[in-house]
């Protein structure tokens, strides 16, 4: 979509219509969906009139990339020019201050929407706000928050809270934040693996294995991950496992040479992502075939080097993968983009956007 989406801003070049403010609005939040933001930049710079929602979709932008510093400095500098920000423009800064860690700030804008600027919170709000109380180990308040506020969490804020607490080995409250993803969605596979993931890192081992044989129990089929890689006006599916492609030869080779490399700088697989009863180089070999290693890999041997790679998901990449992707950005020397069923990662020099926490 990126292509086409250049291909439209040349025709409004042409056409003399790249100084109409409400365009150029359009163009910058174009661009910041299609995850370049360098050119969602380059065109609110050149703007010469800016209004909230020119202001709203730069800082949303840079807030859903991961670049949070930059999101709230360009709020300081929208206050400064006497725009009025709304209320997208608060769920993409307190959505900023979550991915950093910026606690007391996404609490002080939260209360500032409220006091300074009376907009009444949302849903959206609020699951921002208890997404930055979960993310930074705070789930006791973020339970008193969903106590105090007049909406019930939907699946996923429960989901950002269950994952909170296996990051921070909470099994306590991951019990009842589990308790209610069951009740809206029973029969969801990513609860029980997070659950038992969590039992796991509290040291629970019994109960890890019970969460997993429960989930096994219940036949529940999972939603098959796939990929789509785009560059130019080029795009590639690919599935988890695909063995059927033309060129699966050269990628399966590609993979190979990088894991070596991969395990050469301390790479081990973290098989805990693979549910399935098989022995240990089964998981790894599933491992070793997860679509977005294979559009990865398909992007490095078809592209031109030094360009960026950009791929779609449409399930959460798994920690090994994301590991993975950290490394082969380091090795090959090449940002990798990522949007997952949850935000986009940027990988560049053995890093994510994401500060490994998503």
């Amino acid at each position: 979509m990126l292509e086409l989406g250049k291909q439209v801003h040349g025709l409004v070049i042409q056409l003399g219509y790249e100084s109409c403010m409400f365009i150029s609005n359009a163009l910058v939040d174009m661009y910041a969906k299609c995850s370049d933001m360098s050119a969602a930049r380059d065109v609110f710079s050149r703007m010469s009139r800016r209004d909230v929602v020119s202001w709203t979709s730069i800082i949303v932008g840079a807030a859903q990339h991961g670049q949070a510093e930059e999101a709230l400095s360009l709020y300081d500098n929208m206050i400064l020019n006497g725009v009025k920000p709304n209320e997208v423009t608060f769920v993409g800064l307190i959505y900023a201050c979550s991915h950093v860690g910026l606690v007391n700030r996404g609490r002080e804008l939260f209360k500032s929407m409220v006091e300074d600027y009376r907009i009444h919170p949302s849903l959206q709000h609020y699951t921002c706000l208890l997404d930055l109380l979960g993310r930074s180990g705070h789930l006791e308040e973020a339970e008193s928050v969903i106590n105090l506020m007049p909406f019930k969490p939907d699946e996923p804020t429960w989901a950002a809270l269950l994952s909170a607490c296996k990051q921070y080995r909470n099994a306590k409250m991951a019990i009842k934040f589990a308790d209610h993803l069951f009740s809206l969605k029973p029969e969801e596979p990513s609860t029980y693996i997070l659950l038992s993931n969590t039992y796991a890192s509290s040291g629970l081992w019994e109960h890890a294995s019970k969460a997993r044989h429960l989930l096994e129990s219940l036949e529940v089929r999972k939603e098959p991950g796939y990929s789509y890689i785009y560059f130019g006006k080029e795009s590639q599916m690919f599935y988890a496992g695909e063995t059927s492609h033309p060129m699966k030869d050269k990628i399966f080779g590609l993979l190979n040479e990088l894991d070596v490399e991969m395990r050469r700088r301390g790479y081990v697989p973290d098989t805990s992502y693979i549910l399935h009863n098989t022995n240990h180089q089964e998981k790894e070999r599933q491992l070793f075939w997860h679509s977005e290693r294979l559009a990865v890999a398909y992007g490095l041997l078809k592209s031109v080097p030094g360009t960026v790679i950009r791929i779609v998901k449409n399930l959460r990449v798994c920690g090994d993968c994301h590991t993975v992707l950290k490394l082969i950005s380091d090795i090959v020397q090449r940002e990798i983009v990522v949007r997952d069923a949850k935000r986009y990662h940027h990988f560049k020099g053995g890093k994510c956007s994401c500060n490994d926490f998503w």
